[in-house]
């Protein structure tokens, strides 16, 4: 597009207040696109990813599904979709005369890697790409448990009427299309998530 972008780093759950407030242009930060966010903000999709559960490699706990979340702890970052199915799931257990699911939430994925590595939560729980990088970046400390679930959109975040949607879809187009777009999936790992339609808020839940 031209542009020099000015990275700001900022928690998760102050991404999409800033946008809404006018402080930020665009959000990037693996966001499912959701038709509740969509409320607030416009998508640009631009990969598909799942969400996955991981644990200590050593003395860490087995799960197959979220339904076996049950009785278990688990660590989350504030807001995530992740949070809310984790939440869900503890209803579910509870409804079903099985024990509740504590739910550890934090302010960055920093902090919920380290309440899984001093003991203090048995799984973490994030987006697939996420979970994958953290375990990446552990060199052997963290191992994914169970299947990858729950396959949704992410999406670039984007203020209401700031019009910068159509633009930021228009470059995703063109980085598809000259390869460049398989390239940065590639160096990441995460090629298994790419998409070749990208579109403006493709929510499907």
């Amino acid at each position: 597009m031209g542009l020099k972008a000015n990275v700001v780093n900022v928690p998760f759950d102050a991404i999409i207040p800033g946008l809404s407030a006018g402080k930020y242009d665009l959000g990037a930060s693996s966001f499912t696109d959701t038709k509740a966010r969509e409320k607030v903000v416009n998508f640009v999709d631009y990969f598909s990813a799942g969400e996955s559960f991981y644990t200590k490699a050593s003395g860490g706990t087995t799960i197959s599904t979220i339904a076996d979340l049950c009785g278990k702890t688990v660590a989350v970052e504030n807001t995530t979709t992740e949070q809310t199915d984790a939440q869900t799931q503890s209803k579910k257990c509870k409804t079903a005369g099985k024990p509740a699911v504590t739910v550890i939430s934090f302010p960055n994925q920093n902090a919920a890697n380290l309440a899984l590595s001093s003991g203090r939560a048995q799984l973490g729980f994030a987006d697939s790409p996420v979970a994958a990088y953290q375990v990446k970046k552990t060199g052997g400390q963290f191992k994914l448990v169970g299947s990858a679930f729950a396959t949704a959109p992410y999406g670039l975040a984007v203020p209401k009427k700031s019009g910068l949607d159509k633009a930021v879809l228009a470059g995703l187009q063109a980085l598809i299309k000259d390869g460049t777009y398989t390239k940065i999936l590639t160096k990441w790992g995460v090629q298994a998530g790419a998409i070749t339609a990208p579109k403006l808020n493709g929510a499907i839940s």
